[in-house]
């Protein structure tokens, strides 16, 4: 019932907003400015903590992955298992604490595992915004520790075609990855498609060691289609993806045969493999120049395999995920803005395979939210958000996970949340800007915390839920200052979190089969850190820009929580030229880790270390249509443990040195 009173609400809402309106402000598309998780506007206007990346300029990067990207922004790392499997941490929280946007829709790809990735590739997308710290009041429950919105590229321009190939090849692992796209509109109507593959062999650390079973490989399709009349504005997105990573664990050496250096087969040794298809349809109704109603629907399939060797198929889970967001925004005379959102979720998990972790169950999350900007002048921002919702997880009995001799029995499970948002900034000009927010954010146990009883291979730990765990709760405040200057610029970010009920995996003295046991636990948590930067530009097209992150966080009981990132220090060296016409970029860089001795019962701590890189770009061709990057990652090949690799705890090393090479030509014309 918690959802017709949602939508009955918001409708009466809107019909009254609607009457009291006065067309007095222009809602416009801000063409080329940052863009937040919910509305569009500059950064600097917004009390949020959050960064954009536009991905063609960290493409310089060589990644391997999307997680690649975001890990080379202060405060966010990524918890990895070898360099195929990764997902984002910001500020030391990951899995189900992070929320993944794509096309404005919840992105859930099974992400409560260690060891399961985010899955996503950067292909087809302009940027990625980073939003650190809760989002609850828009998002729900997952939004506790910040958000990661996925920015497909823009159309093309109006009357054009447009069109791009590129090819990237990897030194290390004898990679290779290809793209193309293609993409036309014609006024009122738009689409494009694109296709990507990519294939790597296993890679070599930084000591010339073979990573055995390392290898993997992934398939993507995206396509979309568009259209405009009157005032209703429709993008349309489809998703396809098919990836493949080898499974490593303890004696993977004595379990697998080495084969040759070129040989990447996945269909005989131990696979993860993940087919994704995702399917939405994003829908703006313009009723006037102050308010505007977007409608956004979508639905996800997640296909997770695992294959344990000889090619049989164990592990076999499938999650179908069905949701909706209804956002209406209302823009009032002198600066006052409102925004009105509900969202429903629905969530499908079915177990089809022999070996099972987590039970067969149905998942559903409503949310009704309300947002109020207020703009008292050109420099100064207030912001206040409220939302409340519900979960319910519900289970059914699945054979060896909670039948009758097992300790989690089926259950069904309702949490009922709220959260507030307060936040305020002001522009000293429009270069400088100062911040500050206070939010709070609640999270429901995931279905693995609740209900978990089975033995996960990847990590080699026998896992047990609680279903009676209560809700996490987080009370964050998070700071944020810039300077901009012509010859330098200079920001400090710090934060402060407060976690009740902090959800945790705790080792006990407890065994099955030999394999420790371990169970859900709760306590208080404490997390307090940040970062800063400075950067220096003494002549044109030359900059040196310094940062520093770090964060600590315990329990309660002056526990450490497991994978606290390292403190981190970056420095880059930046050069522009412009010869003859045509744009060189020069970028070398050296990230220098702290050893991490913070850790959690049983973690395993990693020394410090540094690595350089290096990297150049520039244009050839007509109207600069052809674009090559040249990189090389970890350029003195240092053998060292990322403190937030898996991989540490095989006694496995992290990528060695990588030498990337890639090409992008694009192509433009005027339809006829």
């Amino acid at each position: 019932m918690l959802v017709y009173r949602s939508i009955a609400f918001l409708i009466l809402g809107i019909i009254s907003l609607h009457i009291a309106a006065q067309d007095t402000s222009e809602i416009d598309d801000y063409a080329g400015a940052v863009i937040t998780s919910y509305r569009q506007q500059k950064s600097d206007e917004s009390s949020l903590n959050i960064r954009r990346i536009p991905l063609d300029s960290f493409s310089m990067g060589g990644n391997f992955t999307l997680c690649d990207v975001m890990a080379r922004v202060p405060g966010v790392s990524m918890l990895s298992t070898g360099p195929g499997i990764s997902k984002p941490v910001i500020r030391g929280l990951y899995g189900n604490r992070i929320l993944v946007l794509l096309n404005g829709l919840k992105f859930d790809n099974q992400q409560w595992q260690e060891e399961h990735g985010l899955g996503l590739s950067d292909a087809g997308l302009s940027s990625v915004e980073i939003i650190k710290g809760p989002m609850g009041i828009l998002y729900g429950s997952e939004a506790i520790g910040g958000v990661v919105n996925l920015i497909d590229e823009s159309k093309a321009a109006i009357g054009k075609s447009e069109s791009d190939y590129k090819v990237k090849f990897f030194s290390n692992t004898l990679g290779i990855d290809i793209s193309a796209g293609f993409k036309t509109n014609l006024g009122k109507k738009w689409y494009g498609i694109r296709l990507q593959s990519s294939n790597h062999a296993d890679y070599f650390d930084g000591s010339h060691i073979r990573v055995l079973n390392s290898r993997m490989d992934a398939y993507m399709l995206k396509a979309n289609y568009g259209f405009k009349f009157r005032r209703w504005t429709s993008d349309n997105h489809f998703l396809s993806s098919f990836n493949r990573f080898g499974f490593i664990f303890n004696d993977i050496y004595t379990f697998v045969e080495e084969d040759a250096r070129y040989n990447r087969s996945l269909n005989v040794n131990p696979a993860h493999m993940v087919l994704l298809n995702v399917v939405n349809s994003e829908n703006k109704f313009r009723i006037n120049k102050s308010q505007l109603l977007t409608f956004n629907a979508g639905l996800q399939s997640n296909r997770r395999m695992e294959n344990e060797g000889g090619g049989a198929i164990s592990l076999d889970m499938h999650l179908l995920t069905a949701q909706y967001q209804l956002k209406y925004d209302q823009f009032f005379q002198k600066g006052h803005h409102l925004i009105l959102s509900n969202s429903v979720c629905f969530e499908d998990n079915t177990n089809f395979g022999a070996r099972k972790i987590v039970p067969d169950a149905h998942m559903s999350e409503y949310l009704l939210s309300a947002f109020y900007e207020f703009k008292p002048g050109k420099k100064m921002t207030f912001e206040n958000g409220l939302g409340m919702g519900s979960k319910n997880i519900k289970t059914f009995f699945t054979a060896s996970v909670n039948g009758p001799d097992k300790e989690v029995r089926p259950f069904n499970k309702s949490a009922v949340f709220y959260n507030v948002f307060s936040g305020w900034s002001y522009r000293f000009d429009s270069a400088s800007f100062m911040k500050i927010n206070i939010a709070s954010g609640v999270r429901v146990a995931n279905l693995a915390e609740l209900s978990s009883d089975g033995l996960h291979e990847g990590v080699f730990t026998f896992e047990i839920g609680n279903p009676d765990l209560k809700n996490e709760q987080n009370l964050s405040l998070n700071f944020e200052s810039a300077i901009h200057r012509k010859t330098w610029s200079l920001g400090i970010s710090p934060f402060i979190n407060f976690f009740s009920h902090y959800i945790f995996l705790a080792p006990t003295l407890e065994e099955w089969n030999g394999f420790p046991v371990f169970r859900y636990q709760q306590t208080d948590a404490f997390q307090r850190g940040g970062e800063a930067f400075f950067s220096l530009r003494p002549c044109y097209g030359f900059e040196i820009e310094t940062t520093v992150s770090g964060m600590m966080s315990t329990t309660s009981d002056g526990l450490y929580t497991p994978y606290t990132p390292a403190n981190k220090l970056q420095v880059q060296i930046k050069k522009h030229l412009n010869i003859l016409g045509y744009s060189l970029y020069f970028k070398i860089g050296s990230d220098f880790y702290q050893s991490q001795k913070q850790l959690y019962t049983n973690e395993k701590g990693t020394p410090a270390y540094y690595l350089l890189d290096c990297s150049a770009r520039g244009y050839l061709g007509l109207k600069q249509s052809l674009e090559w990057q040249f990189s090389i990652n970890n350029l003195n090949d240092a053998t060292y443990y990322d403190h937030l690799s898996r991989f540490k705890y095989f006694g496995l090393y992290n990528l060695g040195r990588n030498y990337v090479f890639s090409l992008k030509w694009k192509v433009s014309r005027t339809n006829n």
